[in-house]
């Protein structure tokens, strides 16, 4: 867990792609692989370097690994933001934040219309 912290540190000081390096290591390590930290930390760095599809695989992935129902709920909202990102639904993301703080799933807020 210190060195995924560590990461995190890499990534606000060095940039992402300096992180996503550290997090490589990480998998080979048999206490953090599969974790759905490590999951969601990788999706963050994708993030912040751009890449949407890679970013919302692993929040989806992060999400299916989780046990914690917020975390969980925080996750696939966060893999339903960035899926419908410029797809032109920009109002899917903001639901499925909406439903994440209410303490439902992203899904509660992404089924139906509009506001």
């Amino acid at each position: 867990m210190v060195t995924l912290n560590r990461a995190v540190a890499v990534a606000m000081v060095d940039g992402p792609q300096a992180a996503l390096g550290l997090l490589a290591r990480l998998e080979t390590d048999e206490r953090m692989a599969g974790h759905h930290r490590l999951a969601a930390v990788r999706a963050h760095c994708h993030e912040l370097v751009g890449d949407r599809a890679a970013a919302a695989a692993g929040y989806a992935g992060a999400a299916r690994t989780a046990t914690s129902l917020p975390e969980r709920h925080y996750l696939e909202a966060r893999a339903a933001e960035l899926a419908t990102a410029g797809t032109g639904d920009a109002r899917a993301g903001a639901r499925a934040r909406e439903a994440c703080a209410a303490g439902k799933g992203p899904e509660a807020g992404t089924a139906g219309g509009g506001p």
